[in-house]
């Protein structure tokens, strides 16, 4: 187990970022080095995903709406138990990023009564000790979808990701209670490079982070 682990003992992190920044990546090889317990979105599977990449207007409730029962469900059930706390915790996104994707992609009153459900739903869930966020350009996320060949996502534009990435720092600044980790990875590959990947996780358990943002450049 890497020594930074002993230094700070995070019971539960989070690994978010905008689509195809590398979250899961990060979260599974954080899993693999530090001896964490992953939890991994589960999206593959959804019936409306490819449809709403083609007619987002048309299927944007439907998946948003699927989107939140699967999140809640899978936390709940992972994380329903304080003691597994007793171990460390890592996953590849945040409840709150149903919120997130949804200001973007649905109608006002769609929204509005989304917004109601969601409120309901997230105050049952713990927060983590640390919400880690990988920054990284527009540019490089559309070259990063292009890479991995994802036939749902050819039809993402780079006005899509700028607005998500809006939505994520908007959270962010109103969120007070939770600790915030920012980091730029645009001139970084942590998934080839291990120098790199050691960076970056010297920057996560290097210190405890005081709730608010704190931004970090690599």
């Amino acid at each position: 187990m890497n020594t930074y682990t002993l230094k700070v003992k995070y019971r539960y992190i989070v690994i978010e970022g905008n689509i195809g920044a590398g979250k899961t990546s990060l979260a599974t090889m954080i899993s693999r080095d530090y001896g964490a317990r992953l939890i991994l979105e589960q999206f593959a599977d959804n019936p409306f995903l490819a449809k709403f990449y083609r007619h987002p207007e048309r299927y944007a409730f439907p998946l948003e709406m699927s989107f939140l029962a699967e999140r809640y469900n899978q936390l709940k059930h992972e994380l329903a138990h304080r003691e597994l706390f007793s171990t460390f915790t890592i996953a590849d996104y945040y409840f709150s990023k149903s919120l997130i994707f949804a200001q973007n992609n649905l109608e006002r009153d769609e929204y509005n009564l989304y917004h109601k459900i969601f409120s309901i739903i997230y105050d049952t869930l713990p927060r983590p000790d640390l919400y880690v966020y990988l920054h990284v350009s527009v540019e490089k996320l559309m070259e990063n979808i292009a890479r991995r060949g994802r036939d749902y996502e050819k039809h993402i534009k780079a006005e899509y990701l700028e607005k998500i990435q809006k939505g994520y720092f908007r959270f962010m600044e109103q969120e007070k209670s939770i600790s915030f980790l920012v980091i730029d990875i645009n001139n970084i590959d942590f998934v080839n490079n291990h120098k790199d990947y050691e960076k970056l996780t010297r920057l996560i358990f290097s210190e405890r982070y005081q709730p608010g943002i704190t931004r970090k450049l690599i």
